[in-house]
């Protein structure tokens, strides 16, 4: 019988110590990532704080990047500076597209941003019963070789919940993409519908 508990014991211990493991690498890349995303909006961050003169072509650069769209718009949001931000990216899809791409790159899911991305279509569900309508944005995405996703295809990403009226830059609560969800096994509405009962409603 003493044998058995010592043998249980360490199995515990050693998930435990896994766990702790994971946890304390995690957190050791989620700030090698934030420190690497902040250095790609430092030149438009130091100009914004130091007060010097910006016009919509010095944001446009920043604008044009998936990685640096949404923490380029935060960045002028915070300094009362969003004119200067280009229209043509000032848009939800433009928007959800970049959310995609930075949720994408942590550790914990696909560890990158796409090579290839692409937006289908809008996904809008009555959450209520009562025509309070939400929306999701659904994107495909690929990656290329060496990553371990390159074989895959194009995979589903969905960003939202949305509503009628949201601006483009709002944060959306349930961005997801199943990596395993390419567009051969699932339609952008079932992807949407998954989102939406299985992360949008329990978040």
């Amino acid at each position: 019988m003493k044998i058995v508990f010592i043998i249980l014991g360490l199995i515990v211990l050693t998930i435990a110590i896994f766990a702790i493991y994971r946890i304390l690498k995690v957190k050791r890349q989620n700030n090698k990532l934030n420190a690497k995303r902040f250095n790609r909006v430092k030149g438009l961050y130091d100009k914004l704080e130091n007060g010097k003169e910006l016009t919509e072509k010095d944001v446009l650069p920043f604008a044009k990047s998936i990685l640096t769209r949404e923490t380029a718009f935060q960045l002028l949001t915070d300094h009362d500076k969003t004119t200067l931000f280009p229209k043509e990216y000032n848009t939800l899809i433009k928007g959800a597209e970049s959310n995609l791409a930075n949720w994408l790159e942590f550790p914990t899911e696909l560890d990158a941003c796409p090579d290839e991305i692409e937006y289908l279509k809008r996904v809008t569900f009555d959450f209520d019963g009562q025509n309070n309508l939400v929306h999701y944005e659904v994107f495909k995405y690929r990656v290329n070789e060496p990553h371990w996703a390159a074989n895959d295809g194009w995979i589903l990403g969905v960003v939202g919940p949305y509503f009628d009226d949201s601006k483009p830059y709002d944060f959306p609560q349930a961005t997801f993409s199943r990596v395993s969800s390419t567009v051969d096994k699932v339609t952008p509405d079932e992807e949407a519908k998954w989102v939406h009962e299985n992360i949008s409603i329990k978040n």
